[in-house]
C-alpha cells in the first residue's frame, strides 16, 4: 500500500467514525509531509527509526508509513469496524448522494475534495447542497456567492466527466415555509433540500402549515431532516406535526422524504419512516456530509431504510444523473 494513501484511508475512516477534527487533520498533514519527499527519503528513514524527525509525523502516522512500506494493511485501520450489518444492496445500487456540504458553507472541505470522495466511493454523481443566507452560523450563501459557485461546479464538471456535480442547496424552511433563497436561483439548481433549522418546537399546527407549504413549492425536491431531531449528546426532541398531512404532500407533489444517514440524527424516526413508506412517498437516502468520509455514512441510512422495507426503486438517488434530472 502507498503510505500517502494509507495515511489518506486512516483519515478518511476517522472522520467516518466521528472522530475530533484534530486527529483527522494530523493523519492528513501527516500525508502531505511525506508526499513532499524526495525519492527514496521516505525508505531511508524507515529504515534508521528517524520518521518521526520529519514535521508532522508523530509515533501513530510512523506507524502507518511502516506498515504501508512492508506491505501490511495499517493496523490502525483495525481500530474501525463497520457496524452496519445491513442494507448492502440498497447501498450497492445507489449511483449518488443528494446532501452533501463543502468549505462554501459549514463543510470542512474543497468542492473537488468531496467530489473526487464520492467519485471514488463509487458514485456517479453528488449534489452540492451548501446552506443558504439565513443559516449565518453555517455561512449561507447569498445569492451572489451562489451564483459564484455555480460558476465553479461548471468547470469542475468540465474536468470530472463523467462524474458529475449537480447544482443545489439546503435551503433553510422560513417560518411561514417560504424559502430562503431567491425564486431565479432556486430554478436554476439541479437538486432543492428545504429543511427547517430554526423554531423547531414551534406548536403542531404551526410547523405542519410551515412543512406543508414548503414542500408544496415546485423547486423542492427533497425534504431535509424532517424532524430535526438529534439523537447523541444532549440530543434534541423531535419537531411535531401532523406527519400523515406532511409525507401525503410529499407524494403528492412529488418531493422525496430524506432518510438522513447522519448517525447523531437518524432522521425520520422509524416510525415515521414506516408511515411515509405506507402512504407512498419516495425517499433520498443521504449523507449530510460535511467531510470527505462523512460521505460513506449513505450505508447507516440504507440499513435503516432495509429494515423499514423501503424498496430500491422508491429511492431517487438509485436513479442516474440524466435521470433524476429527467424527473
Amino acid at each position: 500500500m502507498d503510505p500517502v494513501r494509507a495515511l489518506r484511508q486512516v483519515a478518511f475512516q476517522l472522520e467516518r467514525a466521528g472522530e475530533p477534527t484534530y486527529r483527522v487533520r494530523a493523519f492528513r498533514r501527516a500525508a502531505d509531509v511525506v508526499a513532499r519527499l524526495p525519492p527514496g527519503e521516505l525508505e531511508f528513514r524507515a529504515d534508521t527509526g528517524t520518521l518521526t524527525e520529519l514535521p508532522g509525523i508523530g509515533k501513530s502516522t510512523a506507524g502507518v508509513v511502516v506498515d504501508a512500506l512492508e506491505g501490511r494493511e495499517p493496523s490502525y485501520l483495525n481500530k474501525f469496524r463497520d457496524p452496519v450489518r445491513g442494507g448492502q444492496a440498497l447501498r450497492a445500487a445507489l449511483k449518488g448522494d443528494c446532501h452533501a456540504h463543502s468549505d462554501w458553507s459549514d463543510g470542512g472541505s474543497p468542492i473537488r475534495e468531496m467530489a473526487e470522495t464520492a467519485r471514488d466511493l463509487g458514485h456517479e454523481w453528488i449534489a452540492l447542497t451548501d446552506h443558504s443566507p439565513r443559516l449565518t452560523i453555517a455561512r449561507g450563501l447569498s445569492p451572489a456567492r451562489l451564483r459564484e459557485q455555480l460558476e465553479v461546479v461548471a468547470e469542475l464538471n468540465t474536468e470530472l466527466a463523467p462524474f458529475t456535480v449537480l447544482t443545489g442547496i439546503e435551503v433553510d424552511i422560513l417560518d411561514d415555509g417560504s424559502l430562503d433563497q431567491e425564486e431565479e436561483l432556486l430554478a436554476r439548481l439541479d437538486v432543492v433540500v428545504a429543511s427547517a433549522h430554526s423554531k423547531l418546537r414551534m406548536p403542531a399546527p404551526e410547523m405542519t402549515e410551515r412543512l406543508l407549504t414548503a414542500v408544496a413549492n415546485p423547486h423542492v425536491d427533497v425534504l431535509g431532516h424532517c424532524t430535526g431531531r438529534l439523537v447523541l449528546g444532549r440530543g434534541r426532541p423531535e419537531s411535531v406535526f401532523d406527519a400523515e398531512a406532511v409525507f401525503t404532500a410529499c407524494r403528492d407533489n412529488g418531493t422525496a422524504v430524506e432518510i438522513n444517514s447522519r448517525p447523531e440524527r437518524r432522521d425520520p424516526p422509524t416510525r415515521l419512516l414506516r408511515l411515509a413508506l405506507e402512504i407512498g412517498c419516495e425517499f433520498a437516502i443521504d449523507s449530510d456530509a460535511h467531510a470527505p468520509g462523512q460521505l460513506d455514512w449513505l450505508s447507516y441510512g440504507c440499513e435503516r431504510a432495509e429494515e423499514c422495507g423501503v424498496p430500491a426503486d422508491r429511492v431517487i438517488n438509485t436513479l442516474s444523473a440524466a435521470d433524476l434530472l429527467a424527473r
